[in-house]
């Protein structure tokens, strides 16, 4: 039987069909940065993917961009693949898996992307005894410089969580938390980015005013928050020392905190985080 075949076969797998199937169950701008991630790093055939997507011009998309094999029919999905992310919004997992369940394998891997959703939600949808890992990656995935947290059921052996973080490390970093945390992974680095993107535009937008022309002053703010990112993963120093480092006596840089301090930029971010990690924990 070939595997084309085997899709619509009813999930039966031959013993020596030794290669991981992965499957996609939506596939928008997150579902697209992590199967990105996955094709590039070169570990997997082509072949060894699919996506349902419910538009015609979703499934089109995909198929031009990724050349793998689609389908409108979650069913599909399930009965092809080993791993199947479910990168749909949180507001339609009630009804893809209304639509799988039935077809699911005991040996298969769910791993979630909605924010808010837990792993006990999420298998009372299932109504039975299902392999769960609850993820939360970040859209920087689309530049392989994401962060993805991850927690599992259990369910979920050690072999097969490793199978999912490597998966994962092929778009982002990829750190194990304690499901109660993960509403704010969702404020800390799923939305931040988010954040940051409004304080580069802030950046460059004053630049521009003062006479820069914005193509360089986007470069210029981009570059500085990147390498300063870098600067603190890889120095290992804390935030404040290395403001400090770049705040001389009576310059220009302790003149620019002294301003962000009284216009209430830390109060700002932290009230900020605050209502996000809420609005996570209603959803």
């Amino acid at each position: 039987m070939d595997q084309f075949s085997r899709l619509f076969s009813g999930g039966q797998k031959r013993e020596d069909d030794k290669e991981m199937k992965i499957g996609f169950i939506g596939c928008g701008n997150m579902g697209s940065a992590m199967l990105r991630g996955i094709l590039e790093a070169g570990t997997y055939r082509k072949e060894d993917f699919i996506v349902s997507e419910k538009s015609e011009d979703a499934k089109k998309r995909v198929e031009k961009e990724f050349q793998i094999r689609t389908t409108e029919s979650c069913r599909a999905v399930v009965e092809f693949a080993d791993i199947i992310f479910l990168t749909v919004k949180p507001q339609y997992y009630e009804e893809v898996i209304g639509e799988i369940r039935t077809y699911m394998m005991e040996e298969q891997i769910f791993v979630s992307v909605a924010p808010g959703k837990s792993l006990e939600w999420i298998g009372q949808l299932f109504g039975r005894p299902v392999k769960l890992v609850r993820t939360m990656p970040n859209t920087p995935a689309m530049v392989k410089e994401g962060m993805t947290a991850y927690c599992v059921n259990g369910q979920v052996c050690p072999e097969e969580k490793a199978k999912v973080v490597e998966l994962c490390r092929c778009f982002s970093e990829a750190e194990e938390v304690d499901e109660h945390l993960m509403d704010v992974v969702t404020a800390v680095s799923g939305s931040s980015p988010a954040y940051v993107f409004m304080f580069i535009e802030a950046m460059a937008d004053a630049a521009v005013a003062d006479g820069m022309p914005r193509d360089k002053a986007y470069k210029f703010a981009a570059q500085a928050v990147l390498g300063s990112a870098k600067m603190v993963l890889e120095t290992g120093r804390h935030p404040g020392v290395l403001k400090d480092m770049v705040c001389s006596p009576g310059g220009t840089t302790i003149e620019a905190v002294r301003i962000l301090e009284k216009e209430g930029l830390r109060s700002s971010v932290f009230e900020a985080m605050k209502a996000c990690v809420k609005k996570s924990r209603g959803m």
